[in-house]
């Protein structure tokens, strides 16, 4: 069962502006299935999974593309950079809009080979997993927190007790597709993620260490990344706990929530916040087996709060655009969790795992303000089940509605 993704609309459209469409993003999210499902039938269709077809766009990149000829699909581009090139020759001569569609799982190999050989070419397009409004086919907005359009919105989790379900089983659409075991899947990616990306594309050296550094990630989901513990708890050097963090990034299995910096502010902590996007992925690496242990665990709501970025993150990617999304903490620990700016104003939310948050929750929204800084709307993006007003600025929103 195909579930319709809200990118398709936005391939579409870049599909008329730029020559080359790249969709990047971690594996098995969707990327292929999404742009097979919205192509022509004149689109040839080749992947450099292939070892065969791999080897002849490595060494023959011209005989390669005689061979298969625009439009088309090139289904993991990473594995041969050395067609970019002359991809960019192609397009220069024919100058056809959406000649060449490309996916990529390895952020972190090829952008720099396509802002060298395709910059102003290529329109790229960032994919993650299934968003809650795409499984329950309640449409796409990029999330805001105005009371006008929040209450507009059509909730997408009908159940609260529904929502640790979601966060245990993740946002893979071959989950939903069909029925099966959980932990199987997530164990046959992970060992796909080491074996392909990894050791093939990153030369990373001990698979074992790897995978530790993958757990004690997930074990610090929502908090702020700190080198020198994560090195301690596998064994490894700070330099290489930063240099496997940033192929953590690049490869979209985790997000860097930055520290929102404004000159008024002196006193901020510098260090990103971390957060898995698969939260389904980052259960497993905790070896959690059931929603129910973690929902009552220590744990919850460092997952909920994961849940909660994750599908803000993806509404923004959705929609074609860039998460406009930061963090504050100072040196006083006074935190917001999440800063949405737009038009140089900052929308403040707190993220609580409770069904009845204190109002207090929005106790250090009013830090911005007497720096002199301009705040709109904010929220606290709880487990409440109707919006709910705690003054005339802000308000409870039900997780469903994000």
């Amino acid at each position: 069962m195909y579930i319709e993704r809200h990118l398709e609309n936005v391939v579409n459209k870049m599909s008329l502006a730029f020559p080359i469409i790249l969709v990047t993003g971690p594996r098995q999210v969707g990327k292929t299935t999404l742009l097979r499902k919205i192509a022509a039938e004149n689109r040839a269709y080749v992947t450099l999974d292939n070892p065969l077809i791999r080897e002849l766009a490595k060494t023959d990149p011209e005989l390669f593309l005689q061979r298969y000829q625009a439009p088309v699909l090139i289904d993991e581009i990473q594995y041969a950079p050395e067609l970019l090139p002359y991809i960019k020759m192609r397009v220069d001569e024919k100058k056809q809009k959406g000649a060449f569609w490309l996916t990529g799982s390895q952020l972190f190999h090829m952008m720099k080979n396509v802002s060298e050989s395709l910059a102003g070419r290529v329109g790229v397009i960032h994919m993650l997993g299934l968003s809650t409004s795409e499984i329950f086919d309640t449409g796409n907005q990029p999330y805001t927190t105005a009371y006008e359009q929040l209450s507009g919105r059509k909730g997408s989790v009908k159940n609260v007790n529904d929502v640790f379900e979601r966060i245990f089983k993740g946002s893979m659409p071959a989950l939903y597709e069909i029925e099966q075991d959980i932990e199987q899947y997530y164990a046959s990616y992970v060992n796909t993620y080491l074996q392909r990306d990894i050791r093939d594309l990153t030369q990373v050296a001990d698979e074992l260490s790897f995978m530790r550094f993958m757990q004690a990630c997930a074990a610090r989901t929502g908090q702020m990344v700190n080198f020198s513990e994560l090195a301690k708890d596998v064994g490894i050097t700070s330099p290489t706990a930063k240099q496997w963090l940033s192929i953590l990034v690049s490869s979209g299995i985790i997000t860097l929530l930055e520290p929102y910096f404004n000159n008024a502010l002196k006193r901020i902590v510098k260090a990103p916040n971390m957060y898995f996007l698969d939260t389904g992925l980052c259960a497993y690496l905790t070896r959690w087996t059931s929603p129910q242990t973690l929902e009552v665990s220590a744990m919850a709501g460092p997952f909920f709060e994961s849940y909660v970025v994750s599908e803000i993150i993806k509404s923004y990617y959705n929609d074609g655009r860039r998460p406009p999304i930061y963090y504050y903490r100072d040196s006083d620990k006074k935190e917001i969790d999440l800063i949405i700016e737009q038009d140089g104003i900052l929308y403040p939310v707190e993220i609580k795992k409770s069904g009845s948050p204190k109002k207090d929750a929005i106790r250090h929204f009013s830090v911005l303000e007497k720096k002199g800084l301009v705040l709109g709307q904010g929220n606290v993006i709880c487990l409440c089940r109707e919006l709910i007003p705690i003054d005339r600025k802000n308000h409870f929103v039900p997780v469903g509605l994000i």
